[in-house]
């Protein structure tokens, strides 16, 4: 397993070692003792999965006072997906990080606590799975517009499908500085 550093600070790519043969493959997607060698979070307290179908959208989420790092990968299928700095005083806040994730280069991503992140779907069905270094805390959940101008995020999708709450988030420079958090170097 390799673990790669990105332009943004905390945010790495997971690259395992793949098994191929006439069976199928095999791989490792997480060992605590390459993460605690990289210096990374590598207590997850709740792994989530989501199936979703072609176009749909989901973000830009993230939690306050319960921060969440997250694993995230693809399982099955195709997606784009979007990390944005939200850290007030991050060398890279208001950038965005993106990555397609599938089930043929099996790539993570781990996002530290401090990003708002989402995901589109590109294949006709998708299952993602992320493990998550916090629990989920309906009333610590903040996001921002996936449609953020200043972000200019470039959804290779048209007419994305989202949630009426993905829909109603401020954009980040109408976020309330207050809900977001603060860079921890």
């Amino acid at each position: 397993m390799k673990i790669l550093n990105t332009d943004f600070p905390g945010l790495y790519i997971i690259e395992p070692v793949v098994f191929n043969d006439d069976r199928g493959y095999f791989f490792e997607s997480y060992r605590d003792e390459h993460f605690v060698r990289a210096g990374l979070n590598s207590t997850f307290k709740q792994d989530n999965q989501s199936k979703s179908t072609r176009g749909v959208l989901r973000g830009l989420h993230y939690q306050l006072e319960h921060g969440q790092g997250k694993l995230v990968s693809c399982a099955y299928g195709e997606v784009f997906d979007v990390a944005l700095d939200i850290r007030k005083g991050s060398p890279t806040f208001g950038h965005v990080y993106k990555k397609t994730l599938n089930d043929i280069n099996h790539h993570a991503v781990y996002i530290p606590p401090g990003f708002a992140h989402g995901f589109c779907v590109l294949s006709e069905e998708a299952i993602f799975q992320y493990k998550c270094t916090e629990k989920y805390y309906p009333d610590d959940e903040y996001g921002i517009s996936w449609s953020d101008p200043t972000a200019n995020i470039q959804w290779p999708v048209d007419q994305p499908i989202l949630s009426d709450r993905d829909l109603n988030f401020p954009t980040l420079a109408d976020q309330d500085e207050k809900f977001l958090p603060d860079f921890e170097s």
